[in-house]
């Protein structure tokens, strides 16, 4: 289970933690410099050491011995000399040697090795070198760690031959326990004093948290506790709040907030009593709009010349795309497939009217072609369209008997047609305007013929422009491929097909466009 914090731990919490990391700092700072003191005091007595040492030894035989690298009776008075220097001087380690650029240094003397063994350089190589080439003493002083000689801090001096040349190094190590000894006595005392400061501190800064921090936070807390449990009905504890700060100011805004929530609430009630009676209403419009459209498929079951199927997909509650197809005469078959621009309620306002209007001049009698369908329909609908919507149509009309289709493309999608045994494709020919753009437009015609099992297929841009996750659109190819998976199925799976390629594509991306398809399979006369 989740431990919950209160304000009050909370402050105890960020007090503690901030006086620790304080004290820390404090002790960690004062270690380092005090650290830094001792070692750099050894290191000056070291090199105190170290120049008493060069008074005393040959330097021109140091210079023989780095050459021969064979020992003689003055190396073992040298030997000798610098081991009682070692002994009576309290230095960890005296010895010479001669450093090499691979970071090596061989020893002239050394009291735990052989004249002429080697080691790698454990602390600075630079200033060792340094040392070495230009015969000065390093300008910082060394601090050596290793497995073998422990924590030292090195003293180090080039020795001269008579000739000025610098032949070798002297060091003078000094064991730095003594100094991580007092080091650790100091960080402990430090402590001490911190964790008494440290309480100190709390228990003040806790007592006036609580007096003007965290008791008009709990009394805020209560309030609008008590406001949520009780139905929004507030109260004036608020109004005991004097401190004089932001805090007051949060109680006045908190008191006049529940006053406006009260408020709100009785708006909120009447606005959602209004959105439901429009959701009960556009529910039906959309029952009302599935309902103009063919949906009992088949549509004509004693009729075997053909085959007919169509689904729509509103991208809202009602949309603006519809199809449409009727017999004309017994000889006679009316397509139709539009797209009304914009959505929701306007688009499906206009749709009913464009679609009424489509179906009532084709079957207004006498011989009629698309052409003066939609320019009758064109006249009519730019009448008092203040909207200024407009419609794309794709309107045919198919003679049975021979397979002539006669259609008019009215700014609409390229329809597919497919021949019996190969692949659906596109048509493509030049369209006409849309309808209700302009009064008086005239429409193209244009003349395809099917032959038996040769299909038909039309939609709206809903199917081509349907966008997935990355922006991308479905577009033609992807709809031709679709297509093209079973170019032999019935009319109802080629839909179905189109469908779950739409589907798959698109995801979980929101439908943005109506999508609307009619599939058609000419049969011929059996």
């Amino acid at each position: 289970m989740k431990i919950r914090w209160t304000v009050t731990k909370k402050s105890v919490l960020s007090i503690s933690l901030f006086a620790l990391i304080l004290s820390a700092l404090m002790c960690i700072s004062g270690s380092v410099i005090f650290n830094r003191a001792i070692q750099k005091e050894y290191n000056a007595n070291g090199y105190v050491i170290a120049n008493i040492i060069l008074d005393e030894i040959d330097h021109d035989r140091i210079a023989e011995y780095t050459t021969t690298w064979r020992s003689d009776d003055y190396y073992k008075e040298m030997s000798s000399y610098l081991r009682n220097m070692q002994e009576h001087s309290g230095a960890a380690y005296i010895y010479i040697a001669v450093p090499y650029e691979d970071k090596t240094m061989r020893y002239v003397y050394d009291p735990a090795t052989f004249i002429g063994d080697s080691d790698p350089i454990s602390a600075s190589f630079d200033e060792i070198w340094t040392a070495y080439r230009e015969g000065v003493r390093p300008k910082s002083y060394l601090i050596r760690k290793s497995k073998k000689y422990g924590f030292l801090t090195s003293s180090c001096l080039p020795v001269k031959d008579s000739s000025g040349e610098v032949v070798a190094l002297l060091f003078v190590d000094t064991n730095m326990k003594v100094i991580l000894s007092t080091l650790y006595k100091y960080v402990f005392y430090m402590v001490i004093i911190a964790l008494l400061l440290l309480l100190l501190y709390i228990i003040f800064s806790y007592t006036a948290l609580k007096k003007n921090l965290i008791g008009p936070l709990l009394t805020i807390r209560n309030n609008v506790s008590g406001f949520a449990k009780n139905n929004a009905q507030s109260d004036d504890t608020l109004s005991a709040i004097k401190t004089g700060d932001e805090l007051q100011d949060l109680a006045e805004e908190i008191g006049s907030m529940e006053k406006d929530i009260v408020n709100y609430i009785d708006d909120i009630r009447t606005i959602t009593a209004e959105k439901e009676r429009i959701s009960a209403e556009l529910d039906v419009a959309a029952k009302i709009q599935s309902d103009m459209l063919p949906s009992e498929f088949p549509p004509f079951p004693d009729r075997n010349e053909f085959e007919i199927y169509a689904s729509m997909h509103p991208a809202k509650v009602v949309g603006g795309d519809f199809y449409d197809f009727f017999f004309l005469d017994s000889d006679h078959l009316v397509i139709v497939m539009a797209d009304v621009s914009g959505k929701g309620i306007p688009a499906a306002l206009f749709m009913v009217n464009a679609k009424t209007n489509i179906k009532n001049r084709t079957l207004s009698g006498g011989r009629i072609s698309p052409s003066e369908v939609l320019f009758d329909v064109n006249n009519q609908l730019c009448e008092g369209n203040e909207a200024e919507l407009f419609v794309t149509v794709w309107l045919g009309i198919l003679e049975i008997s021979t397979g002539k289709v006669v259609e008019a493309n009215a700014g609409h999608e390229h329809p597919v047609i497919r021949r019996a045994g190969g692949e659906f494709e596109l048509s493509k020919y030049r369209h006409s305007p849309a309808v209700a753009t302009l009064p008086g437009l005239k429409f193209r015609e244009n003349e395809f013929k099917l032959e038996p099992g040769d299909s038909l297929f039309v939609y709206t841009d809903g199917v081509t422009e349907a966008t997935n996750a990355e922006d991308q659109l479905f577009k033609t190819t992807r709809l031709l491929e679709a297509l093209n998976k079973e170019p032999d199925a019935d009319p109802k799976r080629v839909c179905e097909i189109v469908t779950e390629e739409i589907d798959k594509f698109v995801g979980d991306a929101p439908q943005f466009d109506d999508i609307t398809m009619l599939s058609f399979k000419y049969l011929g006369n059996q």
